[in-house]
């Protein structure tokens, strides 16, 4: 008889309002932006640019260096509650943990790396620490810039490997990666989304009911 294979499974993940409480970009921008981010922010919201945009213009406002934001968040940023069950059970079941995010890759890995997890997979923008301010920039898998689809294209990336592809998030960005999946965890804007479209998700207040839902998955 052949032998049954292990599926591959991929839990794609969202930063910002997903493993954190709140968005860790705009304590930062609140806190360091010298301008009207908000302006920007509102231009993104109604669809005038995209989120690439939005971050390469408001975070070219912070001019502080990485040791002052590094520190700020330290003391600033707060992960989700049972983000450390989620994470060693998807490394207890071999489930690849990867994040994904429109947030900034820097106070990713911090708040990561402060957790003790410095081997999690993180793709969002890369930031360099410039004299004319953050500069901001997203990569998609095949190295070239992207504007927009940051997100659907690692899900699809993912899915091209061969992955069952299981995404958590929070936002109106995280629609369309949640919807190329075969399970979707959802909550605050994200979770509003699926309910309008009538799609199935599973919705979630903290992590602690994103790993009781996974527990009880079909493999």
């Amino acid at each position: 008889m052949p032998v049954a294979h292990k599926p591959k499974i991929m839990f794609q993940s969202d930063f910002d309002g997903t493993l954190t409480e709140g968005d860790v970009s705009f304590l930062i921008l609140e806190k360091y932006a010298q301008g009207d981010w908000c302006a920007i922010l509102r231009e993104y919201q109604e669809g005038k640019i995209s989120v690439g945009d939005f971050n390469y213009r408001a975070f070219a406002l912070v001019k502080e260096d990485r040791e002052t934001l590094v520190d700020f968040i330290r003391k600033n940023a707060i992960p989700k509650k049972g983000i450390y069950e989620l994470i060693n059970y998807c490394r207890q079941e071999d489930i690849r943990f990867s994040v994904v995010s429109n947030g900034l890759d820097f106070y990713i890995h911090t708040m990561l790396e402060e957790m003790g997890f410095k081997d999690i997979e993180i793709n969002a923008a890369r930031t360099l620490f410039t004299s004319n301010g953050l500069d901001a920039r997203y990569y998609g898998p095949d190295g070239k810039m992207v504007e927009n689809g940051f997100k659907e294209s690692y899900t699809n990336h993912y899915k091209s490997q061969n992955y069952q592809v299981i995404y958590a998030g929070n936002g109106p960005s995280d629609f369309p990666p949640a919807k190329l999946c075969e399970y979707a965890f959802a909550t605050d804007m994200l979770l509003d989304r699926f309910k309008q479209s009538n799609l199935p998700c599973y919705p979630f207040q903290d992590l602690h009911d994103i790993v009781f839902h996974l527990k009880a998955l079909p493999r």
